[in-house]
């Protein structure tokens, strides 16, 4: 049976908020459609190969660096597929959009007086990015990338280091994140209080999660 989440029963007991970004506040048809789609178009026009090929031969690497650092790198596949990542991210950025009710819940949550934090495996420059796009940066007490601590969130290391610069009880935090393996990596810590994000693609059904209460959208934690 799916614990499907309705709302935070007692918000008081909540002080931190910790929220990811690609696939919680921001629409994660971006970043899939940027992978899957427009890297293979540039990279088969790069050496006049088809998209098909190209997504054939680039998918299986993609896939073997998810969960690490490099993954999330933009440097990292500049260098591996000798393309400059971020102006190509720069091509399709009309594609980055805000998940409906984010900066109503954003909002919320400010007007609530919580701490609110940005917790994302996005690179700097991605970030950077996203923020010039959604100007959701405003809502923040504070903005964090893994690739500051030099490990994702995947890792026990990632909130560890979180903790030395952001002085956070576990017991009164809430994490929502579209990952497992993050949230996973949180509930382990010791975060209390962890929420799966259903519908990180827009494009795309929403998918059953039974490991962690869940929401499809963040309208269902509105007070």
């Amino acid at each position: 049976m799916l614990k499907r989440v309705k709302a935070i029963a007692d918000w008081s007991g909540i002080e931190s908020v910790f929220l990811d970004m690609d696939g919680t506040l921001l629409d994660l048809h971006f970043d899939n459609h940027f992978w899957q789609e427009h890297v293979p178009l540039r990279f088969g026009e790069r050496h006049g190969v088809t998209p098909a090929a190209a997504r054939a031969h680039l998918l299986p690497r993609f896939r073997a660096m998810q969960g690490s650092l490099q993954w999330y790198c933009l440097d990292h596949w500049s260098r591996e597929l000798d393309m400059d990542i971020l102006a190509l991210k720069r091509e399709v950025q009309h594609l980055i959009q805000v998940l409906p009710h984010a900066q109503e819940f954003l909002n919320m949550l400010r007007i609530a007086g919580k701490r609110l934090v940005l917790v994302t495996n996005a690179h700097s420059d991605a970030l950077a990015l996203k923020m010039e796009r959604t100007r959701l940066d405003s809502y923040f007490d504070r903005m964090v990338s893994s690739h500051s601590f030099g490990m994702p969130k995947e890792t026990p290391g990632f909130w560890r280091s979180l903790r030395e610069i952001e002085s956070f009880d576990p017991a009164r935090s809430l994490l929502l994140d579209d990952s497992l393996p993050v949230l996973r990596a949180a509930r382990d810590y010791g975060i209390h209080n962890v929420i799966a994000m259903l519908r990180p693609d827009s494009h795309q059904p929403p998918r059953e999660i039974d490991e962690f209460p869940s929401v499809e959208t963040l309208a269902e934690l509105m007070l």
